[in-house]
């Protein structure tokens, strides 16, 4: 059976770089709210640079670090963890502190991989604080695979939970993703994430190439929202665990409902995948039945995704009118 792999949903991080960092405190609460509930148990939060970032003039957030960890916090229901970013030099000791006052549960700090070793300040401050510790190595693909196992075997009596190989320019291969990771889970006890951009439309496919080379955590946003091209999508990465056989506790629905009703309104410039054609894929559904469908989920008032997926599991190849009905109306009864 696979291992578990957890998703750490950055939506209302890396996401906020698509909207200039203009995500509410509403919407923080409400996107925390709906992820919560559909199971998700790290949220990441904030201004897209972390914490300090709007007094270091990297973008006025709407919100101030506090206020959208207090909404993230009153959002989670106390299911979710909510951490923040943090870049020394952008975010400053007295900001990990007041985070933690305020009920941050985690931290991911960040520098270019070649440059890690001068977070070991920070990182054993926020152990100090009490706070869980995630590393990101960004703009990872900027060492060689030597140079990077270099860098990681100092980094061997760290005091941090989580490592993340981060693909910062979506540049990378599946397999350069895997190599990163197994080197990392070769030499060391922490457990390992992916960050992954689109920018060569390969973010879910490097996703899957951190999980087969063992990785313990994927990073994705509610519509793949994000920075550049923008991010692995959320919704997608889920039907993906269901597909590998990869156990979670995520309800896609709920998680397909986030983002296109929270998360796609907000958007200047649409990114991932609609919930509708993801559905398709993950069921072997050829759309030009669609019409069909879409018929009797407005008839017998049904979620069309759910109908697409249990029409496929009895006919792939060219669904009747028999079966959508019978579908249907199942689902209406259920």
């Amino acid at each position: 059976m696979p291992k578990e792999v957890k998703i750490l949903d950055c939506t209302l991080r890396d996401g906020s770089y698509a909207i200039d960092f203009q995500f509410s405190a509403q919407n923080t609460f409400e996107i925390c709210q709906a992820l919560s509930k559909a199971g998700f148990e790290y949220i990441e939060v904030g201004h897209g640079f972390g914490l300090g970032a709007t007094e270091a003039g990297k973008g006025r957030a709407k919100e101030s670090d506090q206020a959208y960890i207090e909404a993230a916090k009153q959002g989670s229901l106390n299911k979710a963890k909510v951490g923040m970013f943090f870049i020394p030099g952008i975010g400053q000791k007295e900001h990990l502190k007041l985070a933690k006052e305020n009920g941050l549960d985690f931290v991911r700090i960040g520098l270019n991989a070649d440059q890690i070793l001068n977070a070991k300040d920070y990182v054993d401050y926020a152990g100090e604080l009490g706070l869980e510790i995630h590393l990101n190595l960004m703009k990872t693909y900027t060492l060689n695979n030597q140079e990077f196992l270099d860098k990681i075997k100092k980094m061997k009596h760290w005091n941090l939970q989580f490592l993340t190989v981060v693909d910062s320019a979506g540049c990378m291969l599946p397999q350069e993703v895997q190599d990163y990771i197994e080197i990392l889970k070769d030499h060391l006890s922490f457990k390992i994430g992916f960050h992954g951009h689109n920018n060569l439309q390969l973010a879910v496919a490097n996703a899957l190439g951190a999980i087969e080379g063992g990785c313990d955590i994927i990073d994705t946003c509610l519509m793949g929202m994000g920075r550049s091209a923008g991010n692995t999508q959320t919704e997608i990465m889920v039907l993906l665990f269901n597909k590998l056989g990869i156990p979670h506790n995520i309800d896609v629905f709920a998680a397909m409902d986030a983002g296109k009703n929270l998360v796609m309104p907000l958007m200047k410039n649409p990114q991932g995948v609609n919930d509708i054609d993801a559905a398709a894929g993950f069921a072997k559904f050829h759309s030009s039945f669609l019409g069909l469908l879409q018929k009797a989920a407005q008839t017998y008032n049904v979620d069309l995704r759910k109908l697409i997926i249990n029409v496929c599991q009895k006919d792939i190849i060219s669904p009747s009118q028999e079966i959508v009905n019978e579908e249907a109306n199942k689902l209406a009864n259920q």
